[in-house]
């Protein structure tokens, strides 16, 4: 057994605050070729699951929370739980994958098994087949997920499938565990506070500080809406070859035209709308890359709705990412996750509890971009085509956003609030022609015009 990390326990915690969310990050595969039978699909997954330890534990909570859950070997798991078909029906195209998706994020885990499973979507139109893995926040992060993502599939060639490392063992377990850090709780309650002090109070403020009212945060229901954007990744390359950017530079400006697009849409003035998203960042070391847990901070930047020029909101864009990463944000909260560590776990959950219920109108959305696998997967020998990211809403968070390179493509997944988000695929048209608009300028520049934009 090992114990969740707080941030991993932090995510239950959440989950249990509001009743409306359910926190499973997915991915859906597009496969080519017909689906496999029932029978197929099954020996192959148990053959997977000898790779994957964590996939046969579930969450023990301790009584009164006096210690951290814990994972623990399921005695009686059962694949049956964990593995569903849906078929698509008429016309078995994207729309109806799409709502299937949808639905999938709406359904919470079940907490008597391990938290994780796989939908298999028949009849896909196109001579086509999708598998969609869905695992809790409190098993992965985004990196880790694709990563397990990514072992399920067939090894290439030159690459064998090595065993998918647990998260690494929280120091201490059980009664004697508790025992202990209560008596260092005079020593770590202080430090915790100070660290907190210091290091916390720029990302608290951003986060509880007042900001232009916003149709983009408030309330939310309990089903979903999911769409799709895409772009060419050695698109986003040129352009940020010809303005001096990075890919998550040019991904979000994309995304923050797509806001000011939704916003302009519904008779919102981007120019009095301060937009804060949530940008959550990987502190997991290259050592890490395959534990399955959580190894993610996170900066709160305002995205540039207010800036028409698309050159000019680029910029802004790269400027502000680089200001909050160098006041050193993400460490921050780094820092404070390292210290609760120490703590008894019941001042943790207690601390994601006061989180869950506190209703922050501040921050309107979170959009994370996931490094994704840059060779040719396959499932029981079909090519996985294109892999469509699926992250939930939490927290007064209509809109979330993923963005996952695969290959040479970029696909922004988008999910959505039902009742509030009912024009959401503004913002996959918004994120396309965003992209779209700033190669053009790019192309200009690379000819030598003499308007092209100053960057």
């Amino acid at each position: 057994m090992s114990e969740l990390h707080p941030l991993d326990g932090g995510f239950m915690e959440l989950e249990d605050t509001d009743r409306h969310i359910s926190l499973g990050i997915g991915a859906a595969a597009i496969v080519a070729g017909p689906a496999p039978t029932r029978a197929e699909f099954v020996e192959w997954l148990q053959s997977r699951l000898d790779h994957v330890d964590r996939l046969r534990e579930r969450v023990r909570s301790s009584r009164w929370d006096l210690t951290a859950p814990v994972w623990e070997a399921d005695p009686h798991f059962d694949l049956a739980h964990h593995v569903r078909w849906i078929a698509l029906p008429e016309p078995n195209d994207e729309s109806a994958l799409r709502e299937v998706i949808a639905a999938e994020l709406a359904q919470r885990l079940d907490r008597d098994h391990p938290l994780w499973q796989c939908v298999v979507v028949e009849h896909l139109a196109g001579d086509r087949w999708a598998l969609i893995v869905k695992a809790h926040h409190a098993m992965v992060d985004g990196i880790s997920g694709i990563s397990l993502f990514e072992r399920l599939c067939e090894p290439t060639e030159d690459r064998s499938v090595p065993e998918v490392q647990p998260s690494s063992p929280v120091p201490g377990r059980g009664r004697f565990s508790f025992a202990a850090r209560i008596v260092r709780l005079p020593v770590t309650a202080p430090r915790f506070t100070i660290t907190a002090i210091r290091s916390l109070v720029p990302v608290v403020c951003a986060a509880v500080a007042p900001s232009g009212s916003s149709s983009l945060n408030g309330p939310i229901g309990r089903q979903r809406r999911y769409v799709v954007a895409r772009s060419s990744l050695t698109d986003v390359r040129e352009i940020g070859a010809a303005f001096s950017a990075s890919v998550n530079d040019v991904a979000l400006a994309a995304v923050t035209s797509a806001y000011r697009t939704l916003l302009l849409r519904r008779g919102e003035d981007p120019g009095i709308t301060r937009l804060r998203i949530l940008v959550p960042i990987s502190v997991r070391p290259g050592t890490a890359g395959d534990a399955l847990d959580n190894r993610v901070s996170a900066i709160i930047p305002h995205l540039p709705v207010e800036v028409s020029d698309p050159v000019e909101r680029l910029d802004a864009v790269h400027a502000r990412v680089t200001y909050h990463r160098a006041r050193g944000e993400a460490e921050a909260e780094r820092s404070m996750l390292e210290v609760a560590e120490s703590l008894p776990y019941a001042v943790v959950a207690w601390a994601f509890r006061l989180a869950g219920h506190f209703p922050q109108r501040s921050v309107a959305a979170l959009a994370t971009n996931v490094p994704g696998p840059r060779r040719r997967l396959a499932l029981i020998g079909r090519p996985v085509l294109e892999i469509l990211p699926c992250i939930p809403i939490a927290m007064r968070l209509r809109t979330t956003i993923a963005i996952l390179s695969y290959q040479q493509h970029l696909v922004f997944g988008i999910t959505g609030d039902y009742d509030t988000t009912p024009d959401i695929d503004v913002l996959a048209e918004g994120i396309e022609c965003g992209i779209a608009e700033l190669l053009a300028l790019a192309q200009d520049r690379g000819e030598g015009h003499p308007s092209d934009p100053v960057g």
